[in-house]
């Protein structure tokens, strides 16, 4: 699974970088975007297999990047995991209505994301090899 190529999409700069730290860490070919818009922007010419993004980004948010990636015919087998502070009541299934394939609260738990990640990574390879 090295070299996966993934998207982190975080306004905030300390958690895009710690996440980019432990995902390079662990072999993937790691990308940033700071909102929704550079974050579409290079969907132009990178293809993830999986983006991270934060719900609460300036701007466009993450629910809604989530549907713009998910409704593109060539983009919707990206998987989408949602990262947010502000864990509410009904945020996961907010995330999963908008077509989020996984959600996570922070503060980032360094040692569950690449597991997470991983798992994500490998469910996906198996369902895609079955069919």
């Amino acid at each position: 699974m090295a070299l996966e190529p993934i998207l982190i999409v975080d306004d905030n700069v300390q958690n895009l970088k710690l996440a980019r730290v432990i995902l390079a860490g662990e072999g993937y070919e790691v990308k940033t975007a700071i909102d929704a818009e550079e974050a579409l922007m290079m969907l132009e010419s990178f293809v993830p297999r999986l983006i991270l993004t934060d719900l609460q980004l300036p701007g466009m948010d993450g629910l809604e990047l989530t549907r713009q990636i998910k409704a593109h015919p060539t983009r919707r087998s990206m998987i989408v995991i949602a990262i947010t502070a502000y864990a509410m009541k009904g945020d996961d299934e907010r995330a999963f209505a908008a077509g989020c394939d996984g959600y996570i609260s922070k503060p980032i738990d360094i040692e569950a994301l690449p597991r997470i990640v991983a798992e994500h990574l490998t469910r996906i390879h198996t369902v895609s090899h079955r069919a």
